[in-house]
C-alpha cells in the first residue's frame, strides 16, 4: 500500500498579518511550510510528498523547499485540493494524507494513527474533542446561551482517505462546498474516522500563533571545545582572532597559524559532531596555504545555520607570554563575531600566562582554548 502527502500552501495568510503567505514566514529561523514539508518527507510511510502552493509562490517555495515536488492550486482550498489530487491520479498511491502547510508541528504518531485508521475506514481525520464551554453570540458581542459540546470534536489535518475514495469526491463535489476534505465523504453518508491528535498540532492563522508556535519548537544545548598550538616563527606580526598583532615573531603554519580562530572552529564543529578543520580543510591541500581563518571560521558558522542552530555563547583563552592581548581582545571579539554572524555581546575572548612553564613559558609558541554553546532544533 503506498501512501502520499499532499500538503496545501496555496494561500494567501491575510489574517496572520504583514511579511507575505504564512507559509512562507519564519519560525526560529526557518520557513514554516520547510517544516511541515519535511515532517512527511522523513516519515517512514510516507512514499510521496507533494506541495499545492500558489502560482505567484514558485520562487518562495523553492527556496525553502528546493528540489520538492509541487503544483499549482486554485481558487480556494477545495479547489487547490482537487488539483493536487488530479496531478497524483498520473500515478496513483492507495491512500492520500492531506495536511495544511501551515500546521508544522504534526507528530509522527498522528501521521501514523491517520494512516492506521485507512485498513478500517475510507476517511480518517485527526481531531481533538472540544473541552472548553461553548458560547452562542447574540450579534452584538454578548454571550446569549451556552452550547452543548457533548460529542464535539475539533477538525485538524492531516485527513486521509483511500485515495480512489476522495477523488471521486471532489471531482463531483459543487465548487466552494467544502470547509474540509472530511465533509465530502460525510455529506454522501460515508463515516470518517476521529483520530485523536496532539494539542500542539497548531494550526498558524493569526499573529499571536506564532509566538505560541516559537514556543513549541524543540531545541537542545550542545556544547564543543577546541584547542590549538602553533610555533612562533620569524616574522613581524602574529594574526589572533583575525587581528594583526605586531610581534617579535609571527607563526608557523599551514595557513595563516590564527590559534584563537583555529580553537574555536573546532569547539563548533565538535558541538555539531563535525569533526575538526583537518577534516574540512586537509593541510595536505595546497589552497588553503596562507588562507585566512575566517575562510574556516565561516564554514563552521555556516552548517550551524543549515541544521536551523545559533551559537549561545564562545569563549577563547589564548595562551602565552606575549604579545600582550587585552589591548587588542574588543577587536578580536568584534572580528569573531562578524565571522560568525552574531552579536559582540555573544564572544569572549581573554589570556593567561604559563608562569613561565612550558613551551608557551618558554615563549615557544601561542596555544588557544575554545568552548562554545550552540543551541538546534532536535532532529
Amino acid at each position: 500500500m503506498t501512501t502520499a502527502a499532499l500538503i496545501v500552501a496555496a494561500g494567501r495568510g491575510a489574517r496572520a498579518g504583514g511579511g507575505g503567505p504564512k507559509q512562507y514566514r519564519l519560525l526560529d529561523g526557518r520557513p514554516v511550510l520547510t517544516r511541515t514539508m519535511e515532517l512527511f518527507a522523513r516519515h517512514p510511510r510516507i512514499d510521496r510528498v507533494l506541495a499545492v502552493i500558489h502560482p505567484e509562490d514558485e520562487a518562495a517555495f523553492e527556496a525553502a523547499c528546493p528540489g520538492a515536488d509541487y503544483v499549482h492550486g486554485g481558487a480556494d482550498r477545495q479547489a487547490s485540493v482537487r488539483l493536487g489530487l488530479e496531478a497524483l491520479a498520473g500515478d496513483p498511491p492507495d491512500r492520500v494524507l492531506i495536511h495544511d502547510g501551515a500546521r508544522p508541528f504534526v507528530g509522527p504518531a498522528t501521521i501514523g494513527a491517520v494512516i492506521d485508521a485507512l485498513d478500517r475506514h475510507e476517511g480518517a481525520l485527526a481531531a481533538l474533542p472540544v473541552t472548553d464551554t461553548l458560547k452562542r453570540e447574540d450579534g452584538n458581542g454578548a454571550a446569549a446561551a451556552t452550547m452543548p459540546r457533548d460529542g464535539l470534536w475539533r477538525a485538524q489535518t492531516p485527513q486521509g482517505f483511500r485515495f480512489a475514495t476522495i477523488l471521486a469526491a471532489h471531482r463531483s463535489a459543487p465548487s466552494g462546498s467544502a470547509t474540509d476534505d472530511a465533509s465530502l465523504l460525510e455529506a454522501a453518508g460515508r463515516p470518517v474516522a476521529l483520530v485523536p491528535d496532539d494539542p500542539t498540532n497548531i494550526k498558524l492563522t493569526y499573529p499571536g500563533d506564532f509566538a505560541l508556535a516559537e514556543l513549541l519548537v524543540q531545541r537542545e544545548t550542545r556544547t564543543g571545545f577546541g584547542y590549538d598550538v602553533h610555533a612562533f616563527d620569524e616574522g613581524e606580526a602574529v594574526i589572533l582572532g583575525g587581528i594583526r598583532i605586531p610581534h617579535t615573531h609571527s607563526l608557523k603554519g599551514h595557513s595563516d597559524a590564527d590559534v584563537a580562530m583555529h580553537a574555536l572552529t573546532d569547539a563548533l564543529y565538535g558541538a555539531l559532531s563535525e569533526g575538526d578543520i583537518g577534516r574540512h580543510f586537509p593541510p595536505t591541500d595546497e589552497q588553503w596555504r596562507g588562507a585566512p581563518s575566517d575562510v574556516f571560521l565561516r564554514h563552521a558558522a555556516g552548517l550551524l545555520a543549515d541544521r536551523g542552530g545559533r551559537l549561545t555563547s564562545a569563549d577563547i583563552t589564548l595562551i602565552c607570554e606575549a604579545p600582550k592581548i587585552a589591548p587588542h581582545a574588543e577587536a578580536m571579539r568584534e572580528s569573531l563575531a562578524q565571522a560568525l554572524g552574531c552579536e559582540v555581546s555573544r564572544i569572549s575572548v581573554k589570556a593567561t600566562t604559563s608562569e613561565g612553564l612550558g613551551f608557551t613559558g618558554r615563549r615557544e609558541g601561542i596555544a588557544a582554548q575554545a568552548v562554545c554553546t550552540i543551541s538546534v532544533p532536535v532532529s
